[in-house]
């Protein structure tokens, strides 16, 4: 059975986008301070194409696709993002740290803790901060040098997590690293992957083209 060049062009892509963009990441020399709800689409995003070659075409009924073409693929994509949305939104809060050491987080958080709630209050890695509504442990994940601050409890407040992520990213403005190591692997497979799209896509553009036909029945 001949692989389709199209549905692995599909699947990679967008993986091959992520990985890439993790890489570059966790190259810089900044920490990069961003919500679980993002982390969470981004990923979302990157293995769209698996879902498409995967659970959308087995389950996207071939009569469907005769009578709407590229249509059904639209409203099968659509209904992946309201999916999507609808898990992310059910997300409890949570900030990602990329590029960052504890040494270096722990002052940070202290610091803007301090600023925003005199009432804060430390138990180990866990923090509560009941002016602003948050309750939150801190977990580093040293062999990527990275960091999350993950909330504690269903009573969370959207709006002093907002407050924490904004004090947070300009407390962490003037923390320098060297590149991370770990970038190298994510880039890695990144590029790999972003090759085998590009080669399969310009060593055999008719089959491709065709494919792509027959798919959306253009």
């Amino acid at each position: 059975m001949q692989l389709d060049p199209l549905h692995v062009i599909i699947a990679l892509g967008p993986l091959a986008a992520y990985f890439v963009l993790l890489g570059l990441l966790n190259l810089s020399r900044r920490p990069l301070v961003t919500t679980g709800a993002r982390d969470v689409a981004a990923l979302g995003l990157a293995v769209i194409g698996l879902v498409f070659i995967g659970p959308a075409g087995l389950f996207l009924p071939d009569a469907a696709i005769v009578e709407l073409g590229w249509i059904a693929w639209v409203m099968m994509g659509a209904f992946y993002g309201l999916l999507l949305t609808l898990g992310v939104l059910l997300l409890r809060p949570r900030l990602v740290i990329y590029n960052v050491t504890a040494d270096q987080l722990r002052p940070a958080l202290a610091s803007v803790v301090a600023e925003l709630d005199r009432d804060a209050r430390w138990a180990g890695e866990s923090l509560v901060l009941p002016n602003l509504g948050v309750q939150l442990h801190v977990e580093p994940v040293s062999a990527t040098r990275n960091a999350e601050l993950i909330s504690s409890g269903p009573n969370q407040n959207y709006s002093g997590w907002r407050a924490l992520e904004v004090a947070l990213t300009q407390a962490l403005r003037r923390t320098t690293n060297s590149p991370n190591p770990y970038a190298i692997f994510p880039l890695s497979f990144g590029l790999l992957m972003a090759l085998l799209v590009g080669f399969l896509t310009f060593s055999n553009p008719g089959m491709v083209a065709q494919s792509l036909i027959e798919m959306f029945r253009l």
